[in-house]
């Protein structure tokens, strides 16, 4: 995934490193004609991609996540901005900024996140590039914008995780969300971001901590580093940096909010559509690592029982039919109206040969959705059934 949209990062927690201010829209209009150009094609990029249908819909997620952005902001020196967050869902760990405000936050890195602190952080770092105007330096840095862009969107195109997605990125989004900015500007959004972090009250440890997810998250998964490590300092380097400025910079600071609780109150109903997604794509070790987590504080819930068995079933290791087979009764034991689980089991049976147990789930299901999407599916097998017991 060395070419994947811009993967977010943590930021390095460094209040008293001195980083160059905001640049305001009112300072010297005359000399920002080519950014009220970039701010407006954004606007358009933007709606393309609000209607694209890829968007993750929870309006409380998205005022949570406002609502920290505009904590930040508090201290940003850039008023003029309208910060607007809204999420993807897409269950790889990325983010991106539009020039104008617009931030868009996948689900899979809000999934693999623990606290308020750390997506503050990530938060944050967006926030800088924008007040900082890193994507109108880096336009005017690129001689051919046409030919450098139809590079990026044949680089995007022959990578199925994202392909979706660049189908709606238009120049702007994909500058921010592939491109990424130079070694230079992403050090300047570290030092940026993190000094907002400070200053609203977060915990800056947790930047450091979200950098070590992404490591883990690189390393389960068998990956190369994406493409913005791959381009720019890469994760460990950034480790290293953290640790260094905690330990001088903030001479070891341990004070400052992570709002855990309520955080996870927020993001409980995405880490199982998250899971959904990692499982859609074939990622099952993800997935199950996201029901897990889910699991950790919500045993009793029939939907995440449910879950955990299909990643198993779907994965098909050895042993996994059985193991599935448990939780898909435990899905039911807690919620005996739970069709999908019942017609799960009568797909395990029936493979496994055991064809008038599978005839009972098979029409327990249908009992209880008669109405279901695949009725005619279901039905099919259910005729396999018959005709074998009749053989």
């Amino acid at each position: 995934m060395k070419n994947t949209i811009l993967i977010v990062t943590a930021l390095c927690l460094l209040a008293a490193c001195s980083a160059p201010g905001p640049i305001s829209l009112n300072e010297n209009p005359a000399a920002c004609a080519d950014e009220k150009i970039l701010w407006h094609n954004a606007r358009q990029e933007q709606l393309k991609i609000d209607a694209s249908g890829l968007l993750y819909q929870d309006s409380q997620l998205e005022n949570y996540l406002n609502r920290i952005v505009a904590r930040l902001q508090i201290n940003s020196g850039c008023a003029d901005i309208s910060f607007q967050v809204k999420i993807i869902g897409d269950p790889h760990l990325n983010a991106f900024a539009l020039p104008h405000g617009a931030i868009y936050v996948h689900t899979g890195i809000l999934a693999r996140m623990d606290n308020e602190a750390q997506l503050a952080a990530l938060l944050a770092h967006e926030m800088t590039h924008c007040t900082h105007r890193h994507a109108l330096k880096v336009m005017r840095l690129i001689k051919n914008r046409s030919a450098h862009m139809a590079a990026i969107e044949q680089t995007l195109g022959k990578i199925p995780a994202i392909r979706e997605l660049t189908r709606v990125l238009g120049q702007t989004a994909s500058m921010a969300a592939v491109n990424g900015y130079t070694r230079e500007l992403e050090t300047e959004a570290d030092r940026g971001g993190l000094d907002l972090v400070v200053k609203a009250g977060y915990d800056p440890r947790q930047a450091l901590a979200l950098f070590k997810h992404l490591s883990r998250e690189i390393e389960l998964e068998g990956i190369k580093e994406p493409f913005f490590f791959g381009t720019h300092p890469n994760v460990q380097q950034r480790i290293e940096n953290v640790s260094d400025w905690l330990a001088s910079e903030f001479n070891g600071q341990t004070s400052g909010v992570t709002n855990g609780p309520i955080f996870r109150t927020h993001l409980k109903q995405l880490l199982l559509v998250n899971a959904s997604l990692d499982l859609q794509q074939g990622r099952f070790a993800a997935a199950r690592r996201g029901v897990e987590k889910y699991l950790q504080t919500h045993l009793q819930d029939a939907r995440a029982c449910y879950l955990f068995g299909e990643i198993l079933r779907q994965r098909a290791a050895p042993g996994d039919s059985l193991t599935a087979l448990k939780w898909y009764e435990k899905a039911v034991a807690l919620d005996p109206s739970y069709a999908a689980a019942f017609k799960a089991m009568g797909m395990i049976h029936y493979k496994q040969g055991h064809r008038l147990l599978a005839q009972k789930y098979f029409q327990t299901c249908l009992g209880l959705a008669p109405d279901t999407p695949d009725r005619a599916y279901i039905e099919g097998y259910l005729a396999q059934c018959t005709i074998n017991q009749e053989g």
